[in-house]
């Protein structure tokens, strides 16, 4: 992890409709994201996580405060953040390779054939090999993503924001997608923001977790990750990893009773 800050959020409020209805969504967020970490957002439904996530990649204006990382202020979508979202987003018209290639050739400054060896590298690096020619239709949900990845990893982002990316995934699925993103990070060094509902999955993948409050959305905790996390699943039976988890599920249920009861 590098001190050099990757993401910097200074006082960022958001809401959404009119004046008279006005929904606050998020209230006063700072936080500081080191470039290359692995950063998780934890917190109770409708706290704000995934606005947060659509302000960082530009896809939602910033109302009020300001954020900005390497590249500048943040004041619209750019190549240099991409998104996975956990629909997949794939074009159900084109092939793995396609998609893949879309964003290259959106992108420019590479010919065809640059453009199709860095796709079939990336497909490699999700290992998808061997389904270069299938269409999303013939690709099991946990394939699908994978091609997502790729296709927004092939872009070279500095940044990679994931919404919930594994949550339409079943639980095995779901493990093995956990294990190789991590991969994916330890060999690419991404800064990442990861939005989760799940407890384990944000302290198995995260260096630092936030924990978010009842919306409006504020930062009430930010948890390091203080043990070693290598060692794929058997890191779930490790005791620091167990108390960990069991620590931050406590603070996230706090602010889920606070969400149910309207205490801001």
């Amino acid at each position: 992890m590098s001190d050099a800050i990757g993401i910097e959020i200074k006082d960022v409020s958001h809401a959404y409709g009119g004046r008279s209805a006005a929904l606050n969504a998020l209230e006063h967020i700072n936080l500081s994201i080191p470039q290359n970490e692995f950063h998780a957002l934890l917190g109770p439904s409708g706290c704000g996580k995934s606005t947060l996530l659509y302000l960082l990649g530009g896809f939602l204006p910033v109302q009020s405060g300001t954020i900005t990382t390497p590249r500048g202020t943040v004041t619209g979508p750019a190549p240099e953040r991409g998104i996975v979202f956990q629909n997949f987003a794939l074009f159900p018209w084109k092939t793995v390779l396609q998609n893949v290639l879309y964003g290259l050739q959106k992108r420019g400054g590479l010919t065809k054939a640059e453009r199709e060896a860095k796709a079939r590298d990336f497909i490699d690096l999700v290992h998808l090999n061997g389904f270069e020619n299938a269409y999303p239709s013939q690709l099991s949900g946990g394939m699908q993503q994978r091609a997502a990845i790729a296709r927004t990893l092939a872009v070279d982002p500095e940044i990679l924001l994931m919404d919930e990316p594994f949550g339409a995934l079943d639980a095995q699925t779901r493990r093995v997608m956990q294990e190789e993103l991590l991969a994916i990070w330890k060999r690419s060094r991404k800064t990442v923001v990861f939005v989760t509902h799940d407890v384990q999955e944000a302290v198995f993948l995260a260096d630092r977790i936030s924990i978010m409050s009842a919306r409006p959305g504020r930062i009430e905790h930010v948890i390091p990750s203080n043990f070693n996390r290598e060692g794929g699943e058997e890191v779930l039976t490790k005791p620091e990893f167990l108390q960990l988890s069991e620590h931050i599920w406590h603070l996230v249920r706090e602010q889920a009773i606070a969400a149910t009861r309207g205490v801001h």
